[in-house]
């Protein structure tokens, strides 16, 4: 399985786009079929017409979700790179996640239906973890391990990656709390890159921690 690379058009983009925001805001099982028609402006014979269902829907969506963030997480080969130039490309990657994350208008409803499908442990979650999570993960990891001269697979290096991805998935999913604590009336580009310069700085301390000297 690879990462798609053409995006939906015309009444499956619309289609998708209802799927990931009622799956992600209700779950698969309270959605239904007329209610994601009526989202899509289209009627009900169009899921079936398109995707085969409800349940090839769910997988459109998947698939989405990764094309969408797999352009994102940049995942270029590490063994090419010096350790300074692995480390600008995890800082780009960083700041490109978070940029992503809070100021794109789908990555709300992107990072709900991936957050559902983590719940439900379905088959779509299958599809992301083996099409965008493991692949991007394991190019992060072994970026991690050109930067820092640790064994890529590590466990030490595995949850450092996860961390490192996590803490930008945060200001997605704890937008408001943010908002409201910083006394910002919404999260833009400003805000985004103020985000983005501490995460860097807390990257950096990170490598720099774990790099002999």
């Amino acid at each position: 399985m690879t990462i798609p690379s053409t995006a939906p058009e015309g009444t499956q983009a619309a289609l998708i786009a209802a799927g990931l925001h009622l799956f992600g805001r209700d779950g698969f099982a309270g959605t239904s079929t007329r209610d994601i028609a009526a989202r899509a402006g289209t009627n009900v014979a169009s899921i079936a017409y398109h995707f085969g269902g409800k349940e090839g829907l769910r997988l459109a969506c998947a698939r989405e979700v990764v094309r969408r963030l797999g352009t994102v997480i940049s995942a270029p080969d590490a063994q090419a790179l010096s350790r300074d130039a692995a480390r600008r490309q995890l800082e780009m990657t960083l700041r490109a996640l978070v940029l992503f994350l809070t100021t794109a208008e789908d990555s709300a409803d992107l990072v709900a239906f991936m957050l559902r499908e983590v719940g439900e442990n379905g088959p779509a979650l299958a599809e992301i973890y083996a099409t965008l999570i493991e692949p991007r993960h394991r190019a992060v990891c072994a970026l991690w391990a050109t930067a820092t001269g640790q064994e890529a697979e590590s466990e030490d290096v595995r949850l450092s990656v996860f961390a490192f991805l996590g803490q930008a998935i945060y200001f997605r999913i704890a937008r408001p709390i943010v908002e409201r604590r910083l006394g910002w009336g919404q999260i833009g580009p400003d805000e985004a890159n103020r985000i983005a310069d501490r995460l860097v700085l807390n990257l950096r301390a990170q490598l720099s921690e774990r790099t002999p000297a």
